[in-house]
């Protein structure tokens, strides 16, 4: 047997009809909604419970990230919107015009992920030029949270949809 119909077996590329599909959309949406901005989630409810310690290393680890986000966007910007703009381009001609539903599948996944991206992006350059810190900086980390559960809730209920949809045709 070769290998390339051996990683087909193991992947299996009708992805819409895979458990395995599923189940790394409900963990990439779950870790996305865990890790705000590279902050952990339950370093920002212990800093919402008035936890002086949690507070400050919640400022500092926020600080830190958005520094790091803005650095990396700074020196090499153009280049990875470039980039994501090719991966997402030829997903979409594979997937819409070629009909390859492993495309579709990492397309519904990705497109997402780089709105998401975008939003983490904004948040780091409202924390680098405001630094909020305490309740302000919590506020802001649980408003982007929330937008963040919200767009993945319409990105599992669409590609929800659209796989049923290919599963049945």
């Amino acid at each position: 047997m070769e290998w390339y119909s051996l990683v087909l077996l193991l992947i299996d590329m009708r992805s819409f009809s895979s458990l395995w599909y599923w189940i790394a959309l409900a963990v990439l949406w779950s870790s996305v909604s865990h890790w705000v901005m590279g902050v952990p989630f339950d370093l920002i409810t212990r800093a919402r419970r008035q936890d002086e310690e949690a507070a400050e290393d919640l400022a500092a680890l926020a600080r830190i990230t958005a520094r790091r986000m803005l650095y990396i966007s700074r020196r090499g910007g153009m280049w990875l919107i470039g980039f994501m703009c090719f991966v997402l381009t030829v997903l979409a001609l594979l997937g819409a015009v070629y009909g390859v539903e492993f495309a579709q599948a990492v397309l519904l996944m990705a497109a997402p992920m780089v709105l998401i991206g975008y939003l983490t992006l904004r948040l780091a350059l409202r924390v680098e030029t405001e630094a909020p810190v305490g309740a302000a900086l919590v506020r802001l980390l649980m408003r982007h949270r929330f937008v963040t559960q919200f767009i993945g809730m319409i990105s599992i209920f669409v590609t929800a949809l659209f796989g049923m949809y290919q599963n049945i045709s």
